[in-house]
């Protein structure tokens, strides 16, 4: 999957898949997660958010099944 790169303490990039509905995220330590079934109107408001790393606690962490990568 293609990532773009973010500004964020947390994370390196983010990515979308809107067929298969997997958003993969990068951490700035190197790991890789891949959460699935994310509406893709969940992952235009984490990347509208002002802090990704808030906007992934509020929107995503602990919402979807995931994988690590």
């Amino acid at each position: 999957m293609e990532r773009i790169p973010v500004t964020s303490t947390s994370f390196t990039s983010i990515g979308y898949e809107p067929d298969s509905r997997i958003l993969e995220v990068e951490f700035t330590r190197g790991a890789v997660f891949r959460y699935y079934d994310v509406p893709v109107e969940e992952y235009n408001a984490l990347m509208a958010h002002d802090s990704i790393g808030r906007g992934f606690n509020a929107i995503i962490k602990n919402r979807y099944e995931f994988t690590q990568e």
